[in-house]
């Protein structure tokens, strides 16, 4: 059972206090554990928009798992510093959302590409385009690698693309088994592109 939207990047930093002090000051996470205690839930988390949050929840309690939307992308990789390392010493699991950032890693570049709801900047735009040469001369789709690329850390156990049709759902089951060359995420890490300490799905397979 996830908490929905208790973040900043919902409420604002003020509204996020407010928003932790109604769960442990009046009860609601004193239900949940009850829930949870009780067998009548498996677990309990948040689905929230910033990383941020779930590192303090985990800090305050005891949580399952999350699932958090984008923050963990071929774009972004702050969690590795603090955050995906704690989910690793308190073996909580990750519901990675949004891996395309709103859609921009799905569409590559192109004219009124958006990340995070709004338009893309012209640097970040050329952040893409950099990404998806790398990925071309290794003739994958970039949309490919950005599906598959959060799974290759461990703390992340499950990814949702979203999808409006059937169609879309089959796309994205073809994207995400699609094999990748072991050279890409090499050759992404010597470019600069994603973060030398990014586990890699390649990794993941060879450590199985």
């Amino acid at each position: 059972m996830f908490l929905h939207d208790i973040d900043a990047g919902t409420h604002g930093e003020d509204g996020e206090n407010d928003k932790l002090r109604e769960l442990f000051d009046h009860g609601g996470y004193r239900a949940l554990t009850e829930l949870r205690d009780a067998g009548r839930i498996a677990g309990i988390g948040a689905g929230v928009n910033t990383w941020q949050i779930c590192e303090r929840l985990l800090h305050e309690a005891d949580f399952d798992g999350f699932l958090l939307a984008g923050r963990y992308t071929l774009l972004e990789q702050e969690p590795l510093d603090t955050f995906l390392p704690l989910c690793i010493e308190r073996d909580v699991g990750i519901i990675l959302g949004g891996p395309y950032n709103s859609g921009i890693l799905a569409t590559g570049a192109v004219e009124g590409a958006r990340i995070d709801y709004a338009p893309a900047s012209e640097k970040m735009l050329q952040r893409v385009r950099n990404l998806s040469e790398v990925c071309t001369a290794h003739n994958t789709p970039l949309i490919a690698a950005a599906l598959q690329f959060p799974l290759g850390h461990a703390a992340v156990k499950s990814v949702i693309p979203g999808a409006s049709t059937s169609d879309e759902v089959r796309q994205n089951v073809e994207i995400f088994e699609k094999p990748l060359p072991h050279g890409l995420w090499s050759d992404l890490k010597s470019e600069g592109l994603i973060r030398q300490d990014a586990p890699t799905p390649q990794e993941a397979k060879d450590a199985a």
